[in-house]
């Protein structure tokens, strides 16, 4: 009996300390969780709030932010996964830009005659217009749309300053400079049709882009009519699939290659409109440019024997140095470029700046060569494993890492250039492309950064003033993600916010 007594006491008691040891395991857990919780900052406790959202359960994400006075790191997730970071591969093309030529360049365009003009102003020879890869040529970002022809007259001017009354040759624009490759390699079908998707050139006119005007119908899924072309292009002929539908903005894409005449244009447009206009890319802008002069001159009642001709068309032998210069086109800054495409996103811009910089540095300006100097420029200093195939992040070939964007906004941060780069940059609330991010939370106006999106891909690069104080570095980059972009960019926010408040 006394042994009963004892064995239910020792197991009363056994079952007492096992409850105190559950509780005090409990208390020793929660004591680590909430020690592991304090010592992450608030960056990465949003950063992993977000890697950890449902939307994210597929994706590649790489994020790094680096103080950069201290130079260590403040959070970072896969920091060296190279990715497709879509438009953010601007800040490499405007930075480069800005390094090796300087904010103060402007490309050259320039006017020659090869022939003697007579005592009647009959010039017997050809008018030559050389590019020299200059993209603010009646560019709508540097000029009000109805200026925009106005370089035109100003060459009409020049000529007539000279005498000329009649050209018996050709008016020759001549875009060679960069060669003839199109647009980059990367590019898709369905973008190098639309203005966004217009290739680089050694002569660039209009942001090589034109307008198509429809006219729609007052019933859904009734065919459209295209009405107008401005700036009319001779030769260029269009498959019109474009339906009238209940949309509330454009959804027409044009499909077709560089220098080819014809295009196809799908996609639907909203009812009942007379001209709703929709922005293609110009085929062949040397061509379109020497069009637009000849028009121009006859209109000015200067006579010409000749065509309109573009080199690649025309293939004549040339040798410049024969040639009698006449006027030359001072082209729009690199820094002035340079903020346009930052701060909206301008494509073609981005494709220029690292074909001028090829160009002027190597001799080379077609848009490989601008790929791989920027990759011999950064590589050295911002390690290997990445890989940049145009300028604009339209190529989905391009591979960069989150990293490889803080090194690169680390570097330039010394740079003399520094100002003029970060000026370049949209602020988070405020302007450019990131006017909607973060507009009227801890982060507006404290962002500084060139944001990028194309389908499943939306990413972010560029400086934070934190209200401590601290100066940052961040970049974000997220492939594959399974909602809209809207709705990634309202979950990426809060990583914004913290960063903010570091």
């Amino acid at each position: 009996m006394p042994h009963t007594i004892f064995s239910r006491l020792l197991m009363k008691y056994s079952i007492h300390a096992m409850k105190i040891a559950v509780v005090f395991s409990f208390i020793l857990c929660f004591t680590y969780f909430n020690s592991i919780q304090a010592q992450q900052n608030i960056v990465e406790l949003a950063l992993k709030t977000f890697i950890n959202d449902p939307v994210n359960e597929y994706a590649g994400i790489s994020f790094q932010a680096i103080d950069l006075n201290t130079q260590t790191v403040i959070a970072e997730h896969q920091p060296k996964m190279a990715l497709a970071p879509a438009s953010i591969v601007k800040l490499f093309s405007t930075a480069t830009a800005l390094e090796e030529l300087g904010p103060h360049f402007r490309p050259k365009t320039r006017i020659y005659h090869d022939g003697e003009i007579d005592s009647n102003g009959v010039l017997k020879g050809n008018i030559w217009i050389r590019g020299g890869g200059d993209p603010s040529l009646g560019s709508r970002f540097f000029e009000k749309e109805e200026n925009q022809r106005h370089f035109l007259l100003s060459w009409v001017d020049t000529l007539k300053s000279f005498g000329i009354s009649k050209i018996s040759g050709h008016i020759i624009c001549d875009g060679s400079e960069f060669g003839y490759t199109g647009v980059p390699d990367g590019w898709t079908w369905g973008d190098m049709g639309n203005y966004y998707g217009s290739g680089p050139s050694g002569l660039v006119v209009f942001d090589n882009m034109t307008h198509l005007f429809f006219e729609t119908s007052e019933k859904s899924g009734m065919p459209t009519k295209i009405t107008c072309m401005d700036p009319y292009i001779h030769n260029l002929t269009f498959r019109n699939e474009v339906k009238s539908a209940q949309v509330s903005g454009d959804n027409a894409y044009a499909f077709g290659a560089p220098y080819l005449t014809n295009r196809l244009i799908r996609g639907s447009l909203p009812l009942d409109h007379e001209e709703f206009k929709v922005k293609v890319s110009i085929p062949d802008p040397e061509l379109l440019l020497a069009q637009e002069f000849y028009f121009e001159l006859s209109s000015a009642n200067i006579v010409i024997e000749g065509q309109a001709l573009g080199q690649k068309q025309a293939e004549l032998p040339i040798d410049y140095s024969t040639l009698r210069l006449v006027y030359t086109h001072s082209g729009s800054t690199i820094s002035n470029v340079a903020y346009h495409t930052n701060m909206r996103s301008v494509n073609l811009f981005a494709e220029q700046l690292i074909c001028l910089t090829s160009h002027y540095k190597t001799g080379s300006g077609s848009s490989s060569s601008g790929a791989q100097y920027i990759q011999s420029y950064w590589e050295p200093k911002i390690g290997k494993g990445f890989t940049v195939t145009d300028g604009s992040g339209l190529s989905r070939n391009n591979g960069i890492s989150a990293h490889h964007f803080t090194e690169l906004l680390r570097i330039m941060k010394s740079s003399k250039q520094f100002d003029e780069f970060k000026k370049t940059l949209p602020v988070a609330g405020k302007s450019g492309t990131l006017s909607s991010v973060c507009r009227g939370q801890k982060a507006s106006g404290r962002i500084s950064a060139k944001s990028g999106t194309m389908t499943r891909i939306k990413s972010y690069a560029g400086y934070v003033d934190s209200s401590s104080g601290k100066e940052i570095a961040f970049a974000i980059i997220v492939n594959n993600h399974s909602t809209s972009s809207a709705t990634l960019v309202k979950k990426m926010e809060p990583i914004f916010n913290a960063l903010s408040q570091y």
